[in-house]
């Protein structure tokens, strides 16, 4: 079993920065491919970021690229995500997981995920 909790999330304006770390406790999860997911209000979750266990390679959604960065501590257990220049259409609930795989060509499936964090809240004000 791989216990995750995400923290970081909060209120913040359009334009503004936030950095969500992961910390995983439990069986390991640096061998394994790790994600960020959300979910607003009225939608299904959806795929955000993932890097592979070593971190030589990451993934993003196409509506993030150029302003999120993930990146991974093996040796602390935490996954991070640095959010840059925040929209007020990345209001949601913001997920960590563990995949079941070590590929990143995996990554952007949610039922190759078999551990998730309760979620933080991100809300980016106009």
């Amino acid at each position: 079993q791989v216990q995750l909790v995400e923290s970081g999330g909060g209120l913040v304006q359009a334009g503004d920065s936030l950095r969500l770390s992961c910390a995983a406790s439990g069986r390991t999860a640096s061998s394994y491919v790790m994600g960020w997911f959300r979910q607003a209000p009225g939608k299904e979750r959806e795929f955000v970021a993932a890097i592979m266990w070593s971190g030589a390679s990451t993934d993003y959604a196409d509506s993030v690229k150029g302003r999120f960065t993930i990146s991974r501590d093996n040796a602390k257990n935490t996954l991070y995500l640095q959010m840059n220049s925040l929209k007020p259409e990345d209001t949601a609930i913001y997920y960590c997981a563990v995949s079941r795989w070590p590929y990143i060509s995996k990554a952007r499936e949610q039922v190759e995920y078999n551990y998730w964090g309760q979620g933080t809240q991100v809300t980016v004000s106009s």
